[in-house]
């Protein structure tokens, strides 16, 4: 029982560092032929202050463009967009 568990753990693992390494290589082969790789979704950080007696008080902020990678998985220091765009609120504890 313990080798079926085993092996199947190195292929999902195996599968998952493909896939990862796939999408790293075809980000690098989109960028060496000047496709756009990056792009920019507009965030809004939202400041979260801390106060006496438990309370909590919320501010925005200006709203900012951070940059993202057209991937699956983060490349080049950059969110993937697909995420970042689900996430447009950037919550900030104070």
């Amino acid at each position: 029982m313990k080798r079926v568990f085993g092996r199947l753990f190195a292929i999902v693992l195996s599968a998952a560092a493909l896939l990862y390494a796939g999408d790293y290589l075809w980000a690098r082969f989109r960028l060496a032929l000047h496709h756009d790789v990056f792009d920019t979704v507009t965030v809004r950080p939202l400041y979260v202050i801390h106060e006496k007696n438990n309370k909590l008080e919320y501010q925005f902020a200006q709203p900012q463009n951070e940059s993202c990678v057209r991937s699956l998985f983060p490349h080049f220091g950059n969110p993937p967009c697909w995420y970042l765009r689900k996430h447009t609120e950037k919550q900030i504890d104070i």
